[in-house]
């Protein structure tokens, strides 16, 4: 990577954003490295292959540093694995803070119900899926922003990972497993996700057939959230708002409205065979 691609090599950071004091505890100290090694920014960053206003924006924390620049720092400066060992600290920094939220609601859940009527939800993607989907944005994405926006919503399926695990059913709308979103072969390795995922003992995945002529789901996607000390959070998502509740009363119509749809789709085994079914097709 040549000097002019230096701000390829990290994200802004919201000055508002709570993740700032990570970020500069982490430029404070790749700062010190390089002194201590003896290096100008100058030097520092054409070791790099990165510009020197990079390595200024990096350690004064205005700068979310990528992974393998921590590496190459790591590797340059001779810190034996120290600099390349704060990549863990600066991993979610660099997420949307609206993404952060999220992840940190669905850690918390112990129940997490959701129903898409558009797209497959964001914890069934595949990389490929959501790379395509976020590619096909109107106003476009720069590949910078795609990239990290992949990554923020691949680190969300580590709740596939938690112990206890929690119970998660998903109701998706038939046209959302035949959309060849990033084309055939995406569809396809999708489809076998789905069928992955649906074996785990605690998830159920439900498709609503195109043909169902009662359905609850009409005004939008339905997320809903619920946690061990009893509380809960609910998102409705209509055709031009999204907003998050915490209302008891309007969290129980959530509730209400997600279990009709349950009700209504076919039931996990049936869904199953229908996406067997599907991939068969496709």
């Amino acid at each position: 990577m040549s000097v002019d691609d230096a701000d390829e090599a990290g994200w802004d950071l919201d000055p508002e954003d709570e993740s700032r004091g990570v970020v500069e505890a982490v430029g404070r100290q790749i700062k010190l490295w390089r002194e201590a090694a003896g290096l100008r920014a100058a030097e520092f960053g054409k070791a790099l292959g990165y510009g020197e206003n990079l390595i200024y924006k990096i350690e004064r924390g205005v700068r979310i540093p990528r992974p393998e620049l921590l590496d190459k720092a790591d590797e340059v400066l001779g810190a034996g694995g120290k600099i390349a060992a704060m990549k863990k600290d600066v991993e979610r920094a660099r997420y949307p803070k609206k993404v952060r939220d999220l992840t940190k609601l669905e850690a918390k859940a112990v129940e997490l119900g959701a129903y898409s009527n558009h797209n497959l939800h964001g914890l069934l993607q595949t990389k490929e899926y959501a790379t395509a989907l976020f590619e096909m944005r109107r106003p476009a994405y720069a590949q910078d922003e795609v990239e990290r926006l992949v990554a923020a919503r691949m680190d969300r399926q580590s709740v596939f990972e938690r112990s206890p695990a929690p119970s998660l059913t998903f109701v998706q709308e038939e046209v959302t497993l035949r959309r060849p979103v990033g084309g055939k072969m995406v569809l396809r390795r999708q489809l076998e996700r789905l069928l992955e995922v649906g074996q785990l003992r605690n998830v159920e995945v439900q498709v609503m057939p195109t043909y169902c002529d009662d359905h609850a789901g009409m005004g939008g996607r339905i997320q809903v959230l619920k946690f061990g000390d009893g509380s809960a959070v609910g998102r409705d998502e209509g055709q031009d708002t999204s907003s998050r509740i915490t209302n008891p009363k309007e969290i129980r119509i959530l509730e209400l409205r997600y279990g009709i749809i349950r009700a209504q789709a076919l039931t996990p085994r049936e869904s199953m065979a229908f996406i067997e079914k599907v991939l068969g097709e496709t």
